[in-house]
């Protein structure tokens, strides 16, 4: 008897249609385990008392002549959230807050309530032609924040070892009388970040509340730096859904999407932006296999939607070597070489994937 619908056969491929089915249905079951897991996973920071610390220094929007005076508030701020967090008696909060009152360090914010926000410039940015802007992922807090800085100073450190031997870069250079580019990096923690065990960060929620401040702070670095400056948003793992949110109000260059998850956007002419979009990944990054779908689950859409690294998405896709989720800044990488092209510019120089 003729079956009106072909059932395949063991060791028959699916048939397209079948096929598309499977893959939703495989997809929809690992992110809604994904999410059941972060409901019954206990997650010991929840618990955790309320750390004290001062209300945030009050600042108006940064200009290249108060910078200094940002600098010095917000150090100073860091010290009294150290002092505070040492007599509740959390010596892990005390310590992050007390190396970021250090003389040498430089914030345009800082908050050392709750997780903590922190925006630090690596670099002088009142001379700075060419900016990058660093978007964390999840688990990025005060507690964890060494780990961040250590790759907007990879990074920093390489675009000037790029500026010493090449000393050609940055000819088109707008800002100061030499050929070579003036470079700064900022280390943006201006969000509260998702935790990676958590149902905050299979969703959008976190991203939505960050897009706001994040635009806010490209329009006060404009302020800083100028408008001819090239600026560029390099975002890492849950930074791209924040980046893939905000994209639309950024006056930024470049927008670098790595170890993304999705963004939320289907392609890049859905950003909806004018900036040019890169994409990386590395070899042995494990969001490879997060599902690349939207699911409506528990009341909620879940997941991000399409790869930013795939052909349809119509990002510039670029060489990220076999390096894990937490390598792309790591010094000597093919990442960082990437990234640090893009800064400067020249983006004929990038190695695609």
């Amino acid at each position: 008897m003729a079956h009106s619908a072909h059932s395949a056969q063991p060791g028959e491929p699916l048939p397209p249609t079948l096929r598309v089915r499977f893959l939703r249905r495989l997809s929809r079951t690992l992110l809604a385990a994904l999410v059941t897991a972060a409901v019954v996973v206990p997650v010991s920071a929840a618990a955790r008392p309320r750390i004290p610390a001062p209300t945030p220094a009050a600042l108006a929007p940064p200009t290249t002549a108060t910078l200094d005076k940002a600098y010095s508030a917000n150090r100073a701020n860091a010290a009294e959230a150290s002092r505070m967090a040492a007599a509740h008696g959390d010596r892990t909060r005390a310590a992050a807050d007390r190396a970021m009152a250090a003389p040498s360090r430089h914030f345009l914010t800082f908050d050392g309530r709750g997780q903590g926000l922190a925006v630090e410039v690596l670099g002088d940015l009142a001379h700075a032609d060419r900016v990058a802007v660093l978007v964390p992922g999840s688990d990025t807090t005060l507690e964890t924040y060494g780990r961040f800085r250590a790759g907007a100073a990879a990074l920093q450190d390489r675009l000037n070892s790029f500026d010493h031997r090449h000393g050609t870069h940055g000819t088109h250079g707008t800002r100061g009388s030499t050929s070579r580019p003036h470079t700064a990096v900022i280390a943006w923690l201006g969000y509260e970040t998702p935790g990676t065990v958590s149902t905050t960060v299979l969703t959008t929620g976190r991203a939505e509340d960050a897009a706001p401040p994040l635009t806010r702070f490209i329009r006060e670095l404009r302020g800083v730096v100028g408008e001819k400056a090239h600026v560029s948003l390099l975002c890492h793992s849950y930074g791209t859904v924040v980046c893939g949110r905000a994209a639309r109000g950024l006056d930024v260059d470049d927008i670098a999407l790595i170890g993304s998850p999705g963004t939320g956007a289907d392609s890049v002419s859905a950003l909806r932006t004018s900036a040019r979009i890169w994409a990386a990944r590395g070899a042995d990054d494990w969001i490879v296999n997060v599902p690349h779908v939207h699911a409506d689950l528990f009341g909620t859409t879940v997941g991000f939607g399409a790869d930013p690294v795939s052909p349809a998405f119509g990002a510039h896709v670029f060489a990220a070597g076999a390096g894990g989720h937490s390598d792309y800044f790591k010094p000597g990488s093919v990442s960082l070489d990437n990234l640090a092209r893009i800064v400067l510019g020249d983006t004929s120089e990038v190695s695609r994937a």
